[in-house]
């Protein structure tokens, strides 16, 4: 199955200059968003992976499914604020801004082989910002799975040091 098939490219969205790619019609297709939740489970399952974490919001859209098909446990990472027990907190840099995401402290134990989901693989930021938490606290990062992945922008190269797959790439 082509998944660019279901993605729509809105030109001068958020900003001028910017692709933006709408995965929106993807998870709206019955067919479309399984496929995509069963290939990123097949290479979470291939990786080794014990819990599933992603970014809010869109990874949450393709990482608490991939959790549940595997029959794992999910860690989300919140903007700051959202979460009630003891958290860390990291900011980054993004493609048009900065931004602040944090974790469960105690959602993470030493040791475990966590696998990240999200949607979009740009500058690699948002994810290396999760990275930095999760090793921090001593989690292993088995692998890593993108929906789309923007090879221009560096971010694969960013990642390079762990197992990265992406569904389609622009």
């Amino acid at each position: 199955m082509d998944l660019k098939d279901y993605i729509v490219e809105i030109k001068d969205f958020p900003k001028a200059g910017v692709s933006f790619k709408d995965i929106t019609p993807l998870i709206k297709e019955g067919p479309a968003y399984k496929y995509a939740i069963e290939e990123i489970s097949k290479f979470a399952k291939e990786c080794g992976a014990k819990l599933i974490a992603s970014p809010e919001s869109r990874g949450f859209i393709f990482g608490c499914p991939v959790a549940t098909n595997l029959g794992i446990g999910f860690i989300p990472f919140r903007k700051p604020n959202k979460l009630p027990r003891r958290t860390m907190s990291v900011c980054y840099g993004l493609e048009y801004g900065n931004d602040v995401l944090q974790v469960h402290v105690d959602d993470i134990k030493s040791g475990d082989k966590i696998f990240l989901v999200d949607d979009l693989l740009a500058s690699g930021g948002t994810l290396e910002a999760c990275i930095k938490l999760l090793e921090e606290l001593g989690a292993e990062i088995v692998g890593i799975c993108f929906v789309v992945e923007l090879t221009n922008l560096g971010g694969r190269e960013r990642l390079s040091k762990y197992k990265i797959k992406s569904l389609v790439t622009y």
